[in-house]
């Protein structure tokens, strides 16, 4: 029986080192995990800057200076300083201005089809040919939700307001649980954050010139 006994004691004691080394294997390679998941997200281009006037960065970890043909990523926050300006080319087929003192997040993206954006400070004008295969695309402010297919508007600060104008093709805002879906021509107020949009108007030209100014000039 002795025998017996030792003949299962160094199997034992082996299996017991193999998984002992088995478990550090598993702790270090969950330690690792966080710094897997950031590489493998800085990998994730989701566009490139286009054109600078001024100074815009970024930041995924660490901040980034941007200049023309750097690459924006997903999860990347991007500003703009005061009196600059940036357009990225998105992988999307879209063109995004950012006007002066612009913050922007890009929180989803699956490449052709999709994204979600989170506009926090500022105006932008988002631009994608109607002739395009539609995606779907939601931008996210503090005022409310912007979900777009292909088409051409303005979001930001207009006359004290929160304005989003369209300029071409159709763009659905909601805000405080009201919907309104503007066409080309038509543009909605938020007067404060948690308010429901205004009535849906046509914009006059004066005003469509000065937002538009505000990003692009």
């Amino acid at each position: 029986m002795h025998e017996h006994d030792t003949s299962f004691r160094k199997p034992a004691a082996a299996i017991a080192s193999i998984a002992r080394r088995q478990a550090l294997g598993i702790i270090a390679a969950a330690a690792a995990l966080p710094f897997l998941g950031h590489s493998a997200q800085a990998l994730a281009r989701v566009g490139a800057v286009e054109v600078i006037r001024g100074n815009a960065f970024a930041r995924l970890s660490d901040v980034r200076r941007l200049s023309r043909n750097n690459n924006i990523l997903l999860g990347d926050l991007v500003w703009t300083e005061k009196q600059s300006r940036m357009t990225v080319r998105l992988d999307l087929g879209a063109r995004l201005y950012l006007g002066p003192k612009a913050r922007l997040v890009v929180d989803r993206y699956i490449a052709g089809t999709s994204g979600d954006l989170t506009l926090g400070e500022g105006a932008m004008v988002f631009d994608r040919d109607d002739d395009l295969p539609k995606i779907d695309l939601e931008v996210r402010t503090k005022f409310g939700l912007i979900a777009v297919r292909g088409t051409r508007f303005f979001a930001g600060p207009s006359k004290g307001v929160f304005g989003v104008f369209c300029q071409r093709g159709r763009v659905r805002v909601v805000a405080n649980g009201v919907a309104a879906t503007l066409d080309a021509g038509e543009g909605v107020d938020i007067p404060r954050r948690g308010a429901p949009p205004s009535a849906v108007t046509r914009w006059g030209q004066a005003r469509i010139d000065q937002a538009f100014a505000s990003v692009l000039a």
